[in-house]
C-alpha cells in the first residue's frame, strides 16, 4: 500500500481523546498555580500611594521583572545592608 493511502485511512478514524482527563480551565489553572505557590511563598498585601505604584510599574518594565521579583530584590538588599 502507497503511504498516500495510509495517510488517508489514518485522519478518517475518530481522534484521540484527552489522555488526562478534562482540560483545566484557565481559572482552575490559575488556581493551581498559586496553590503551588503557597508552598513556598507567603503572601504580602500592602497599599502604596498612586505616584510610587506609577513608578514600581515602569521600573519593572524597564528591567523586564515582575512586581513580585522587584520588590524581594529590594527587600533581600535592606536585609544584606542591615545585617553587616
Amino acid at each position: 500500500m502507497s503511504q498516500s493511502v495510509n495517510a488517508a485511512t489514518s485522519s478518517t478514524g475518530t481522534k484521540r481523546s484527552y489522555r488526562k482527563g478534562n482540560p483545566l480551565s484557565a481559572s482552575e489553572k490559575q488556581q493551581a498555580a498559586v496553590a503551588r505557590k503557597r508552598l513556598t511563598h507567603k503572601e504580602v498585601k500592602i497599599f502604596v500611594r498612586n505616584p510610587i505604584k506609577d513608578k514600581l510599574l515602569a521600573e519593572c518594565e524597564r528591567q523586564g521583572v515582575t512586581q513580585a521579583e522587584y520588590i524581594e530584590r529590594l527587600l533581600q538588599q535592606a536585609f544584606e545592608c542591615s545585617n553587616r
